[in-house]
């Protein structure tokens, strides 16, 4: 019993003014998700003889630009749910760029202060598009330090620190409700290979494919998981190794993926093979795509692309048919003093010649 109760009295814990304040913060954004169309599940040519699909679920088109937009959207219902935003108060979020903006979309729809920590080094399109939304960045000059800062500042302030990284395995209904894994095998329903052989992820939470994952088992398919993970990331040696505990001593270059942990929120049961992608392969992806379909994406759809690429060429070389679908995360606009800048390439070290001829003769050789 708490101190200071005497025995039979009333603890009422109910605020009628907050309880109304959340059931129109909760209306606002299931009304946003009502109004949003469903993603397109976009083609990618290969020869026709080959008999294998490839497709790319365009998630760039969500209201924020990114496939952060549906985390977002979930971490807000799943907080205003549990009981933890209140009017005035901040929501706190440790970003490298795509969720804090998707998050300031949200926080400014029901109307809070919104704070992304985040790394001095994040592209600066990123930092403008969360101040367009009404946030604030706070940076800090090691990306290993984003989760305490966040965490502190909302101490602080009084507000609440989001996590995505510890809650986005679990904020998403896997089970259905219109998440990416059912509109992504329903948009199949009519093509060739309705169930296809792979699907190819990025992780920076592990909230997706963990969602794909567990609706891949709960609906009977036998699709494979792969998740591409970009250099410096402590997601696939943690995999490989069966340890959560692996960490690494460099940041990834591919903004929103790659992680220097094993966040809590990756789910490597439910991963059925990872592949480490070089991020000059990576971004030689992006640049091969728009050559290929006339847009431009982030690196995190590069890394995957690259990755699906290798899939099918496997495919390919045992005679197979088949589909495969990767994801297009965000758009290019976002990183085109990036990867799509060749002195920034330069000034990295990254050289993308070879992987771009290596893509050019794909479709001749069906080699990569």
């Amino acid at each position: 019993m708490s101190a200071g109760l005497n025995v039979g009295e009333d603890l009422n814990r109910l605020d009628p003014e907050h309880r109304r304040w959340c059931i129109e913060a909760v209306r606002r954004v299931r009304a946003e998700g009502n109004r949003s169309a469903d993603t397109h599940l976009l083609t990618v040519p290969l020869p026709p003889g080959w008999g294998i699909d490839l497709y790319l679920k365009d998630e760039s088109t969500h209201p924020s630009g990114s496939l952060k937009h549906r985390l977002a959207r979930s971490l807000f219902l799943y907080a205003l749910c549990s009981g933890w935003l209140a009017p005035g108060r901040p929501v706190i979020e440790a970003s490298s760029g795509s969720t804090a903006v998707s998050e300031a979309y949200f926080a400014r729809l029901i109307g809070v202060p919104f704070i992304a920590v985040m790394a001095s080094s994040t592209s600066a399109d990123k930092v403008r598009l969360i101040e367009l939304h009404g946030g604030e960045c706070h940076f800090v000059e090691r990306a290993s330090e984003v989760y305490d800062v966040a965490r502190e500042l909302a101490g602080t302030t009084g507000g609440h620190y989001m996590d995505q990284f510890t809650f986005a395995e679990r904020v998403t209904d896997w089970r259905g409700n219109n998440n990416i894994a059912e509109s992504i095998y329903e948009q199949l329903s009519q093509e060739r290979y309705p169930e296809p052989d792979w699907i190819v992820l990025t992780a920076g939470t592990g909230g997706t494919s963990a969602t794909i994952a567990r609706y891949a088992r709960y609906s009977g398919r036998a699709t494979g998981i792969c998740v591409a993970d970009p250099e410096n990331s402590a997601f696939m040696p943690g995999w490989v190794a069966g340890d959560r505990s692996v960490t690494t001593g460099v940041p990834s270059r591919i903004e929103g993926i790659g992680r220097q942990r094993v966040e809590p929120s990756f789910l490597a049961s439910g991963v059925d093979r990872m592949m480490q992608v070089p991020d000059a392969a990576a971004i030689a992806a992006i640049w091969h795509l728009e050559s290929l379909i006339g847009r431009r994406a982030g690196g995190s759809t590069g890394t995957g692309l690259w990755a699906a690429l290798r899939i099918v060429a496997e495919m390919h070389s045992q005679g197979r048919n088949g589909s495969v679908v990767a994801l297009l995360c965000d758009p290019g606009d976002r990183y085109l003093n990036r990867y799509y800048s060749s002195d920034w390439l330069a000034a990295h070290g990254l050289d993308i010649a070879s992987y771009l001829d290596r893509l050019r003769a794909f479709t001749e050789t069906g080699k990569l």
